[in-house]
């Protein structure tokens, strides 16, 4: 198993900025990828950004483009998303989580993920 522990959530004005971060401990050498999801009251979970652990290849949702940047570092098992220009509509609890790869690697859908973290609250203010 992997376990995940997402930290760095919390409170901004509109504009602001915040850096999450997930460390991954267990079995993470069964990890290909690490993706960001989230979910805002009464919606469906979607889809942030994503990385490949080997190779670093990036994937991100089309709302956070230009804004949001994901990295990580593999010594550390942690990868990290930076939000920038942050919007009300960024609120949202964020979750970490972990790919064991598929066929498909389809990094856009939660069904692609195996281990999750508990979620860290971002509440974006206007």
């Amino acid at each position: 198993q992997v376990q995940l522990a997402e930290s760095g959530g919390g409170s901004v004005q509109a504009g602001g900025s915040l850096r999450l971060s997930c460390a991954a401990s267990g079995r993470t050498f069964s990890s290909a990828a690490m993706g960001w999801l989230r979910q805002a009251p009464g919606k469906e979970r979607e889809f942030v950004a994503a990385i490949r652990w080997r190779g670093g290849n990036t994937y991100y949702a089309d709302s956070v483009k230009g804004r949001f940047t994901i990295s990580k570092d593999n010594a550390k098992n942690t990868v990290y998303l930076q939000m920038n220009s942050l919007k009300p509509e960024d609120t949202a609890v964020y979750y970490c989580a972990s790919s064991e790869g598929s066929p498909s690697g389809n990094y856009y859908s939660h069904m692609e993920y195996n281990y999750w973290g508990q979620g860290t609250q971002v509440t974006v203010s206007s």
